[in-house]
């Protein structure tokens, strides 16, 4: 009998209304449903948040960057330390982004060449490289079950010709990626690029699966493009990819969006969004978004949302999470970033109830039609 791999996808059921899937991602720290949205812990830590809390909530995998953890600690002593699962005592799986988002949103005075990346760190401004071979090396030393090739991601709108050289030599990272790639207890995902084009998207798609990975990643989109382009960019890419391999769409947290993905055929999102907007004051509700900060819920002793079954809304009213907002108390962080992540935790449970019932499409119509136009997504 061959030896399973590290990381491997499991299809239990296809919804017959729309084609999504549900099962399970197989990882060495354990097994998970799909579709599923997963908590972005950064600097391995989901801001406020324990990893006992994140389990609480029901997550199946924890996301932790690269460029920020080379900054601080260094994945030096992340290697020292055991790797990631011990360093923040959590014993779940955890994937790891290969900073390459970082590297070109964040980062100044980026000069890209083929061998990587040079840059300015935007901590300290001190110079940094990133080649292929780099990210993969400090993400051996951090030590995730799920690590991600080192990409360009391209900037929106780009022209035909730049995002073809990119994509182009995004492949070309790939194979230096999987090439330097030795631990065999972990997986390492390609990224699909190609901008906004179909054409691209498609080559892109076909060329990283020619390579030969675990699981797929269709890189560069959410990144100001609008709502019908995000689309055009997924359809252009998930039919060129593996039915039998993991599909992970990147940098998705809107719940229009993770819907549109799950109906193509999409595994797994992540997004800082929800913990993001909940320092703001933002609280995702089954109406549209809440905005905790205002005077109306200075008396509102309901929770967040009646149906809700997190900590949050079990225990604590709006009245009293305005009043900790207001006061610029931390635990007001805390309260809410639990309430929202375990409202999208539990938007994906649904969700695969759905599939499972062969009703996803009609689960998606009446989800969007409760936000309606409304900024909940």
């Amino acid at each position: 009998m061959a030896k399973k791999p590290p990381v491997y996808l499991e299809i239990i059921h296809e919804c017959t209304q729309s084609g999504a899937r549900y099962g399970f991602l197989h990882t060495p720290h354990g097994k998970v449903e799909v579709p599923m949205f997963m908590p972005v812990g950064t600097l391995a830590n989901v801001k406020t948040i324990t990893p006992e809390e994140i389990v609480a909530l029901g997550s199946g995998v924890i996301l932790a960057n690269t460029y920020h953890l080379s900054l601080r600690p260094g994945t030096d002593i992340l290697k020292k330390a055991g790797g990631i699962h011990s360093f923040m005592n959590h014993h779940g799986p955890i994937l790891t982004d290969s900073g390459g988002f970082q590297v070109f949103s964040l980062a100044d005075n980026r000069k890209i060449s083929e061998e990587g990346v040079t840059f300015k760190s935007h901590l300290d401004g001190r110079e940094l490289f990133f080649s292929p071979e780099e990210a993969i090396r400090m993400q051996e030393e951090i030590g995730a079950d799920i690590i991600m090739s080192f990409d360009e991601c391209i900037h929106y709108p780009a022209d035909y010709e730049y995002v073809k050289a990119s994509t182009e030599r995004t492949l070309r990272w790939a194979k230096r990626g999987k090439a330097a790639h030795k631990r065999e207890d972990q997986a390492l995902f390609g990224i699909v690029q190609g901008g906004e084009y179909p054409d691209l998207r498609k080559y892109s798609a076909m060329e990283t699966v020619k390579i030969g990975f675990p699981g797929y990643a269709i890189g560069g989109t959410s990144i100001g493009e609008p709502k019908d382009v995000f689309i055009k960019m997924v359809e252009s890419s998930v039919p060129y990819l593996p039915k039998d391999k993991p599909r992970y769409l990147m940098g998705i947290g809107s719940i229009d969006m993770i819907l549109q993905g799950v109906a193509r055929g999409v595994d797994m999102f992540d997004c800082v969004l929800p913990t993001r907007i909940a320092r703001h004051g933002s609280l995702y509700t089954r109406k549209g978004r809440l905005n905790i900060r205002r005077a109306e819920f200075k008396d509102d002793f309901r929770p967040i949302e009646e149906e809700c079954d997190c900590y949050t809304c079990k225990n604590y009213t709006r009245a009293y999470l305005r009043h900790l907002y207001v006061s610029e108390e931390a635990l007001a962080q805390r309260l809410l970033s639990i309430h929202n992540l375990r409202f999208l935790i539990k938007l994906m449970e649904d969700v695969r109830v759905a599939i499972k019932e062969n009703r996803f499409l009609d689960f998606k119509s009446d989800v969007l039609k409760k936000f309606g136009d409304k900024r909940g997504f």
